[in-house]
């Protein structure tokens, strides 16, 4: 009897490995459906990321790679549940894969998550989950990015001589802003000051330019992080 098993077993896995049946049960149908539908759902992900971003430098490559996210992760899924030998290799080939790209934003992590998400679901063939399922996400981005805070914080860089310390630290304490870092240099020093803003309000600076002894003041967004 444990001879018999031994024999179907091994039946089981050269039938698997040499002949590959299970892939006939994917029709060029599902195939084209799949693909067409994380095809959309990618390209609805790239549209929204580049109409709500907030960030501070935009990168094409980066929203591209969530169209392309998309139709790979229904490609392996599809692939994975046609036969269980596949599964168990992909499983292992995938797990020596290392992703070293440094994302800084937390809402890129999510973006990639929903990406990853919804090709597992459309290669799954649960087609009405990833759609309705990305409508849901998309509308929730969009309905949190009209959200305006009170108050946003920016980086201001002042270059100043010595005639101009005094007068501006009166300035810097009325507009109540927080000292990032201070460069003394030979002929001048370098202040870099956390200050929040409401509605754009900016004619402060007009008042700090007119300062003796100020060289140069600008303002940029602040969106926490900060490299000297």
């Amino acid at each position: 009897m444990m001879m018999n098993d031994t024999i179907n077993f091994q039946d089981v896995i050269k039938k698997s490995v040499l002949h590959l049946e299970a892939f006939r049960s994917v029709s060029y149908i599902d195939i084209f459906l799949g693909l067409a539908c994380s095809f959309a759902i990618g390209m609805f992900i790239y549209w929204v990321y580049k109409k709500y971003f907030r960030g501070v430098v935009y990168s094409y490559n980066y929203n591209v790679s969530f169209v392309l996210m998309t139709m790979i992760t229904t490609l392996i899924i599809m692939t994975i549940s046609t036969n269980i030998i596949l599964s168990l290799g992909m499983v292992g080939a995938l797990s020596i894969v290392r992703f070293r790209t440094a994302v800084k934003d937390p809402l890129d992590i999510v973006y990639m998550f929903w990406a990853i998400a919804a090709g597992i679901a459309t290669g799954a063939k649960m087609y009405p989950l990833a759609l309705i399922g990305s409508l849901a996400l998309g509308a929730t981005l969009a309905w949190l990015s009209k959200k305006k805070t009170k108050h946003e914080a920016y980086l201001m860089i002042i270059r100043h001589t010595d005639e101009a310390t005094d007068e501006l630290r009166v300035q810097l304490r009325k507009l109540n802003t927080k000292l990032k870092s201070k460069s003394i240099r030979n002929n001048f020093t370098e202040l870099t000051v956390e200050i929040n803003l409401r509605d754009d309000n900016t004619a402060f600076m007009t008042t700090i330019n007119n300062i003796n002894g100020v060289i140069e003041c600008s303002l940029v967004n602040y969106t926490g992080d900060y490299a000297q």
